[in-house]
Order: C-alpha cells, then structure tokens, then sequence
C-alpha cells in the first residue's frame, strides 16, 4: 500500500495518500489518529502511521459511511 510514496512522508503527501485536504490532513495529525513527530513547526510521518490508520479505519464501521470518514465520530472522540 502507498508504495510510490517514501517512508517518512510531508503532510501534503499523506494529505494526497488520503484524498483529503490540508487542514484535515492536520486535524488527523494533531489529534493523533494519525502518529506523527513534531519538530518545530513541521510534521514527520512516518508512512506507517498512515497505513496503520487507514487499517483501523476500515475494520471500524462506526467511523466508516460509504467509504467516507465520519467526521462527526472524530469529534466525538476527542
């Protein structure tokens, strides 16, 4: 999965892994859904951390609506 993509990944890449946008993508990031260091102001991801949400997210069908992420379960986590 992501194969094209390099083990430590920006935040627009997982931004495009996801098919979400940028301000989403760092919703996930500081909400940690998604794992993810943070060195001053910029984000490191490891591609793993995006496989290993996008695993959990599809085994989880209360986060899951015809293949859309639930935002509202999201925000009822936090």
């Amino acid at each position: 999965m992501f194969n094209l993509y390099p083990d430590i990944v920006t935040v627009n890449q997982v931004g495009k892994m996801l098919g979400i946008s940028k301000s989403s993508t760092y919703s996930l990031l500081q909400s940690n859904q998604i794992r993810c260091v943070r060195v001053g102001r910029r984000y490191i991801v490891p591609k793993k951390s995006v496989v290993d949400f996008v695993s959990g997210v599809c085994y989880n069908e209360n986060q899951v609506i015809n293949g859309r992420l639930n935002q509202q379960s999201q925000k009822g986590a936090s």
